[in-house]
Parts: structure tokens; C-alpha cells; sequence
């Protein structure tokens, strides 16, 4: 992963937590007047409408090998029956509690995608990101245990931390099928799990909202949801699952702040505190992303040829790079002098 390419990758990690930030406090309005399951199911209805307009102008450009086909299936079920739970939980978690104590908890989303990565997925942790997390969380708990009442266990924090806990399985799940189409996976999570929460909606007796809210709910989906969850696939690619959800702990200190600009609910000096610390995490996050540097062995060997013989020269060195890469092996190529040197090597990120 080129230098370039990691920060773009930051970006969208960042902007996919800002837009998803949204979601809380106004869905905490939208309740008043919308069903938690229909509101489920309007977000990723709208989060599929809006994408599925976008790729209408890009898919003639893109490239069939990016499609999916059955071999990710399994990934993209699971993606699907995931956010249909997800989505439900929260709702219900924010339509019972308040939408700044459903913004805090939604940092366990973190701590949950980065266990399954290592336990299920084999994802590598390194100790910058497991500090980033320690110091993220922390945070996360001081604000809410201190934050003017905003965290009070009860069923409401139960149903969003059952949320995350679906996410952070569905953000792995999604990250096995990231290099695919991020347009079709964001229009095939608004269309089946919508579609999914809209049929549960319907069976559990649900009553369907006005137009004007079931389009107000369908914007906010689209923003909230549909950009939200294209920019995060995007930064999944360069990043993984559990460094893209690092970046994303910023969005519960913007809905915590939204939710007092929009629900009045009260913001305290302990969210400035705690929004130190997050900071600092993030700052380990960006540490290991882009900065972090490591030492390894290349071997040299060059042949030449003079005076009718030909010489071989093996040349050991190590030193030290900072690398910008994803995959598993990189090669150099050069030309010094007339002599073409060419070797390759293996590491572990």
C-alpha cells in the first residue's frame, strides 16, 4: 500500500464515521414517528436507493472480475443477516434509552470487530492497535459512566451492544468480500436487509409511517448508512477490519455532540476529557498505519562477466524501511551501473 493510498484510506475511514455519526440523534427524532423495525429498514432501503443511483454512472466502467459470485456467498449472507439484526437492535436500543448513551456504547463495536478478526478471521493485531483500542475504550466507558447519567445499563444498552456485537461480525464478514464491488455490496445490504426488516415490520404488526417520514428516514439512510458503508468497505481494503474500526471510534463523540445540538441532551466537560483520549488512540491507530517501521534481511546476488569469466556476488545487508504495503510479498528491481540486481522477499506486515 503506497503512502497515498494509506491516507486516502484514513480519509474514508474518517468520513464514513462522521456521515454515520448522523444516524443516532436524528433517528432518536425520527422515532417519535417511526417504528424501530420500519426505521431499520428504511435506512438500508434508502442506503441502497441512493448507491444504486450512483452505480447506475459507474457501472459501465467497471470491471466484471470486481463482481461477486458464489464463492462469496457465504460472506455476503452473512453480511445480510447481520444487518438485518443490527440495525433492529439499535433502534430499539435508541427508541428505550437515549441517543447519547446508544452513541458511547457503539464504541464496543470496535473491541468486537478487532477480537473476531484475530480469533475467527486470523487478522493480525499488532500492540499499537491493541493500545489505540485500550485507550478508545477507555475513554468510551469514562464518558459514559461520568457523562451526566448518559450511561444507565438497562435493556435499551443491552439491544445496542447486541448491535455491535453483530456488526463487528458483520464488519468481518464484509471485509472478506472488500476488493469486490463496494457498490453492489452496499446495494445488496439496502435491498435484502431493508427487505428482511421490512417483512419482519410487517409480521410483528408495525404501523407503516407517513410518506414524508418513510422519505425523511430514506435520506437519512443514504447519508448515515449508504455513504457511510461505501466509504468504510473502501478503507477495509487498505486498512483491514480492525484498523478501519479504530478510525471509526470518532463517531460516538460526534453523535454524543449531535445529540446535544439536536436532542438537547446534555454535553459535559467529561466528553472533552475522554475526547483526549480517544485522540491519542487514534494517534497509536495512524502510528501503526502509516509511520510504523520494521527491519529485515535482503539478499543480494549479482553476476557479471569480465575478462571472459563470470563472477557471482551474494551480498547480505539489513536495514530498516518504512513501508506502505498490504500484500504479502514486495519486489525491487534496480539497475546500478550497468549490473541488473533483482530480489525478492517475504515479511509479515
Amino acid at each position: 500500500m503506497t503512502k497515498n493510498k494509506s491516507v486516502a484510506a484514513v480519509v474514508y475511514a474518517l468520513l464514513a464515521a462522521i456521515f454515520y455519526a448522523i444516524n443516532t440523534p436524528f433517528s432518536k427524532t425520527l422515532l417519535n414517528d417511526v417504528p424501530a423495525t420500519f426505521m431499520a429498514a428504511f435506512l438500508y432501503m434508502g442506503a441502497g436507493f441512493g448507491i444504486g443511483i450512483m452505480y447506475l454512472f459507474h457501472v459501465k466502467n467497471e470491471n466484471k472480475t470486481e463482481r461477486l459470485t458464489k464463492k462469496d456467498l457465504p460472506y455476503t449472507i452473512g453480511m445480510i443477516v447481520l444487518d438485518i439484526l443490527a440495525p433492529i437492535f439499535l433502534m430499539i436500543g435508541i427508541s428505550i434509552g437515549s441517543a447519547s448513551n446508544a452513541s458511547l456504547l457503539g464504541n464496543f463495536e470496535i473491541v468486537a470487530t478487532t477480537i473476531i478478526a484475530l480469533l475467527i478471521f486470523k487478522e493480525a493485531v499488532s500492540r499499537e492497535l491493541w493500545i489505540a483500542i485500550a485507550f478508545i475504550t477507555f475513554s468510551s466507558i469514562m464518558l459514559s459512566f461520568e457523562g451526566s447519567g448518559s450511561f444507565q445499563f438497562s435493556y435499551g444498552s443491552l439491544f445496542v451492544i447486541l448491535a455491535t456485537l453483530c456488526w463487528g461480525l458483520e464488519n468481518n464478514c464484509t471485509r472478506k468480500i472488500s476488493d469486490k464491488s463496494t457498490y453492489e455490496i452496499v446495494v445488496l445490504k439496502g435491498a435484502f436487509s431493508g427487505g428482511g426488516s421490512f417483512l419482519i415490520a410487517m409480521v410483528i404488526g408495525e404501523q407503516l409511517p407517513d410518506v414524508k417520514y418513510i422519505l425523511a428516514a430514506m435520506i437519512l439512510g443514504f447519508v448515515a448508512y449508504g455513504l457511510s458503508i461505501f466509504l468504510y468497505i473502501r478503507a477495509q481494503r487498505d486498512l483491514g477490519a480492525s484498523k478501519t474500526s479504530a478510525y471509526y471510534a470518532v463517531a460516538p463523540f460526534i453523535g454524543a455532540f449531535l445529540a446535544f445540538v439536536v436532542n438537547g441532551e446534555k454535553l459535559t466537560w467529561v466528553y472533552f476529557i475522554a475526547l483526549v483520549f480517544m485522540l491519542i488512540g487514534s494517534a497509536f491507530v495512524v502510528y501503526d498505519t502509516m509511520v510504523k517501521r520494521h527491519s529485515h534481511k535482503h539478499v543480494h546476488t549479482i553476476r557479471h562477466t569480465h575478462d571472459g569469466t563470470t563472477h557471482t556476488h551474494i551480498i547480505t545487508h539489513e536495514h530498516e524501511h518504512n513501508h506502505f504495503v498490504k500484500t504479502e510479498e514486495h519486489r525491487h528491481v534496480r539497475y546500478f551501473y550497468g549490473f541488473f540486481k533483482k530480489h525478492e522477499d517475504e515479511f509479515e506486515k
